[in-house]
């Protein structure tokens, strides 16, 4: 089951940030567990790369890329990890949750840790 939360209080990856909740059924007694899940940039990607995967998912990738653009909510030039963690995180969403929708030439990775 696949569960999305909106979140005023957050600039992270939309307008309205999408947080998604993957729930797994454990085998401890039926007991539903659940963890949340973001696809962000690499800390340690050059920025031209985290720039070309950008342009990329922008582009050909069709990620919604209106908060990153100037007067965008999370338009912030000075901070390139976090506007290509905000459209790699569209796409992974619009892509299912595919492992390989979190790669971008091995400069993203999929976090539960709540970025």
């Amino acid at each position: 089951m696949i569960v999305y939360y909106l979140s005023q209080s957050r600039c992270f990856l939309m307008h309205l940030s999408l947080l998604i909740t993957v729930a797994a059924a454990a085998e401890f007694g039926g007991e539903v567990l659940e963890k949340e899940l973001w696809c962000v940039a690499k800390n340690n990607a050059e920025d031209s790369a985290l720039q070309t995967a950008i342009d990329w998912t922008c582009g050909p990738g069709g990620a919604d890329c209106g908060g990153i653009q100037q007067g965008g909510s999370c338009h912030d030039p000075l901070d390139i990890v976090k506007m290509a963690s905000y459209v790699f995180n569209n796409y992974y969403l619009k892509n299912g949750l595919a492992d390989e929708a979190c790669n971008f030439s091995n400069n993203a990775a999929v976090t539960s840790l709540d970025p």
